[in-house]
């Protein structure tokens, strides 16, 4: 059995290890994997595992010993799984390894609004300070704060916990409007009215790609925060840059943009009260240490014909 694993490098082979996989086979990892070069790597593999390296249509079709394709990752988007089951090839992915850690990250940015610790771990500023504390901005409680939340899977109920145990008011929206057994469903209209903070935790679709626009924004609250931890392209980019320096609303905290890495620079870069995250809510060691125990038993499932967490 001969594994390739196309791009190891975001789970970083330094921390995690990755032997586990040698039980399965033959194995060559590589760290990255460009476009040019997937086809030539994955010949012969019987399994691929694949984070963002993608398998299109054109290379799954010249790969005749391919069997099973394992994305190390929840979105499975850079597979083509219907030429894959064309195929007979298997393709799974990997479910809740990072809900925790990607919603302790939305407290992190909504806490660096809040708290300001960063802009106040100045030890100079305080020698000069007149009095025993200094503060150059306003600080924040979160305790009955709105806080709304757009999409509520995995991830935003972790959220909602959080934010209930900071005893803030929990609001969210559904695509499918059923109501949620415990907090308060309403339309986007109320999300974008009532909250103080709008949290996205919704997929990209054809149909809300772009939906946070100048349409959406203006009707946010003068000091809403929106957090953006979910998929770059849910937020028109150019409006909201338009809405953080007219103070529409009050900042933003986002971990992924429409491009990244941003090699061409982005419409936000210098916008005001605005921090952005490298991708990277999703990866604290010990979700990285869960997500490859997901790959590996499921490549054990599928070895044993017992396949699980398919997908397409």
């Amino acid at each position: 059995m001969k594994i390739v694993y196309l791009d190891a490098a975001t789970v970083n082979p330094a921390e995690i290890d990755l032997s586990a996989l040698n039980e399965f086979g033959e194995v060559k990892i590589y760290e990255r994997t460009t476009a040019n070069l997937v086809l030539n790597r994955a010949q012969g593999a019987d399994i691929i595992l694949t984070n963002k390296a993608i398998l299109s249509r054109e290379i799954i079709n010249q790969l005749p010993d391919l069997k099973y394709i394992g994305v190390t990752a929840t979105g499975y988007n850079v597979v083509d799984v219907v030429a894959a089951k064309e195929q007979g090839i298997v393709v799974t992915n990997a479910k809740n390894y990072s809900s925790m850690s990607v919603a302790q990250h939305v407290f992190a940015l909504i806490l660096a609004f809040t708290n300001r610790i960063k802009e106040h771990a100045q030890p100079v500023r305080w020698m000069q300070a007149p009095d025993f504390c200094y503060y150059d901005y306003s600080l924040t409680e979160l305790v009955g704060k709105t806080i709304g939340l757009i999409g509520i899977g995995d991830i935003g109920e972790k959220v909602a916990q959080i934010a209930t145990a900071f005893e803030m008011r929990v609001l969210v929206n559904r695509k499918s409007y059923q109501a949620h057994e415990k907090y308060e469903t309403v339309s986007l209209e109320r999300i974008y009215a009532e909250s103080d903070f709008i949290s996205l935790h919704c997929p990209l679709t054809a149909e809300n790609e772009g939906f946070i626009n100048a349409d959406s924004l203006k009707k946010m609250k003068p000091n809403a925060i929106l957090i953006n931890t979910a998929r770059g392209p849910l937020i028109n980019e150019a409006d909201l840059r338009k809405a953080l320096d007219e103070g529409i609303i009050s900042g933003a905290g986002l971990d992924v943009l429409s491009q990244e890495p941003p090699v061409n620079g982005n419409a936000l870069f210098g916008a005001k009260n605005l921090i952005i995250s490298p991708h990277i809510a999703w990866a604290t060691l010990e979700a990285r240490k869960r997500l490859m125990e997901i790959v590996y038993e499921n490549i054990r499932a599928f070895l044993r014909g017992e396949a699980v967490n398919v997908v397409g």
